[in-house]
Formats: structure tokens, sequence, C-alpha cells
């Protein structure tokens, strides 16, 4: 949807339902952290805002598609379609799917404007409704850390490896510790942030909330996993996709995946 070290502290941990271990603070609660918003609701609620300050495509994106084509081509997360419009001029058919219908509304109204021939559909990145084996390319930007918890997000990427075929070939990106803007955060000490380690103890990123500004100054807060590099490195491991290349630029994390060759899932 957009672009953008937990403390080896000796505090408690407890165990989550999905392998995670969240550090204990004094009084900080998951509420405190998003876990009561809801990424839908919030991005109907900013969609139309957003969408006017999301105009051009990624370079990182634009980088992955150069030369690229396919027979049929999925965009996960699409938000306005503007990635969706690039693999409409690559593939014979293109389809976006996001969670907000509000956003879905802004790329259809996008798509016609500019005369995109591309479809899009409502749906959970966890639970895509597209046929296996269905898309040739496809690009998962900035989407994958809106999702909670954990185990949801590997799930998304079991779900992008179920639709590639067996050739296909996808990017993904997400928010990391690597930002600049996430520099002074201390997973641990900060009252805002939730710190999140694997179950082995070594950090794998922590949940936070940013605001998105509205005009006329409303804030909207929106839910963040931001993952160490290590920590989606881990995650990606955790699926059934495999690797191809992995990057920080930016701040984010962009990877090159394929479906992997392994015939059990992994979760």
């Amino acid at each position: 949807m957009m672009s953008d070290g937990p403390t080896d502290d000796e505090a408690t941990g407890g165990e989550t339902t999905d392998g995670e271990t969240t550090t204990e603070g004094s009084d900080r609660s998951e509420a405190s952290v998003g876990r009561d918003h809801d990424p839908i609701a919030t991005y109907d609620r900013i969609a139309a805002h957003f969408s006017k300050t999301r105009e051009y495509a990624w370079p990182e994106v634009e980088s992955f598609l150069a030369n690229r084509t396919a027979v049929r081509a999925i965009d996960v997360g699409c938000g306005n379609g503007r990635h969706t419009e690039l693999l409409a001029d690559r593939a014979d058919a293109a389809v976006g799917v996001d969670a907000s219908r509000g956003l879905l509304a802004e790329a259809r109204t996008r798509a016609a404007d500019r005369g995109v021939d591309a479809s899009f559909l409502q749906g959970d990145a966890a639970t895509l409704p597209v046929a296996t084996d269905a898309a040739d390319l496809g690009v998962y930007v900035a989407t994958v850390h809106h999702l909670r918890p954990r185990r949801r997000r590997v799930r998304s990427l079991n779900e992008l490896a179920r639709v590639l075929a067996p050739e296909g070939i996808a990017l993904v990106s997400t928010w990391s510790t690597a930002h600049d803007r996430f520099a002074d955060v201390d997973p641990v000490a900060d009252a805002d942030v939730r710190a999140v380690t694997g179950a082995d103890g070594t950090p794998i990123g922590f949940d936070t909330t940013v605001d998105w500004t509205l005009p006329g100054g409303e804030t909207v807060p929106r839910f963040y996993h931001i993952y160490t590099p290590d920590g989606f490195r881990a995650d990606l491991a955790a699926s059934d996709l495999s690797v191809e290349s992995f990057e920080v630029s930016s701040g984010n994390c962009y990877v090159t995946v394929r479906p992997s060759d392994g015939d059990a899932p992994k979760e």
C-alpha cells in the first residue's frame, strides 16, 4: 500500500500462538500499538487522499518488470492500481487484489481514466480469491507489513506461492528497520512499539502504528509490522516461496521470489 533493533534486554517474553515472542513492558498493551485498528476500515477512510499521493510507480517495481512479459499477472495489495497498470502493459491479463473497497474504487477509476485493461477484486492477501497457478508474474508491494499476526503474514506469502505458476516470478517488498525513520526507535522502551522476537529470542521486528494525516489535520493510525531484514528472511524461509534475490533499498526490503519446489506446505 505504501513505501516508505530490538535490544538484548533481559525482560521476560510471552509466547504467542504463532511462534513469536513479545517483550513485556510495564503496562504496554496490544491495543496501544495498533491491535484495535482495522486495516480495511483505515484504508477505506483514507483511500481518496492516499490515492492522490500515490501517482507514480516505485522505481524498484519498474526495474523488476523491465523486459518481463506474462500471460497473466497479479498485483497483491494493489492500492490505487498504479502497479497493476504496469502489469497490464506487460501481460495479456492483469488483476489487482486489495482488501479495501475504497482503494479498489480508486483503482477502477484510475484504470478507466487511463484506458488500462485490468480487473480488480476485493480480497484478503492471506486468502487470495484467485485460482492456483493463475499468474506468471506478480508484485506484492508494501502490504505484507499491514497483516497480523505473523502466521497471517507467512500465510499470505504461501498464497502468493500458490497463485504463481510453477515458473512464475514475483517481487515482494516490506518496510524494514533499516529505514532512517526507525533509526532511533527502541522497541523495548518505546511505549508505542511492541518488540517481537522469534521463538529463539532473535529480534525479528516490531509492531507499531504510523499515522496518516488527512486534509484538515485528522490523523488516522495504520498498523505496521516493521521487519528486521533477517526477520523478513525468516518469514520467507518459513513460506512456500524460494528467494532468488534480496536487497534493501531506501529502507525497504525487496525480494524476488518463485514458488518453492517443495511438495509440502511449510505452515
